[in-house]
């Protein structure tokens, strides 16, 4: 698991409970996106729309819980983002 993985996911988890929701994904990345990805902490073309982060919750959400830990996030986001 990336450095970069898991900061992404601690900058999304807004309530700060060590998992994410599709909601908290979906509003986290519209309002923190731009700004993550000016600080090199998301690659730009990752700013997507509500379609575009809840496809990238379902991908991360192997066990179809409907929320996702960190390593199954990081599993996502370092492959699909080439961290690691």
């Amino acid at each position: 698991m990336s450095d970069k993985a898991r900061k992404l996911f601690e900058a999304l988890d807004l309530d700060a409970n060590g998992t994410l929701t599709r909601a908290e994904v979906i509003i986290a990345l519209r309002t923190k996106g731009p700004s993550l990805a000016a600080s090199g902490d998301l690659p730009v073309w990752a700013v997507g729309d509500e379609n575009a982060s809840s496809a990238l919750f379902d991908a991360a959400d192997q066990n179809g819980d409907e929320v996702l830990t960190l390593e199954e996030f990081a599993a996502v986001v370092d492959r699909r983002f080439g961290w690691a």
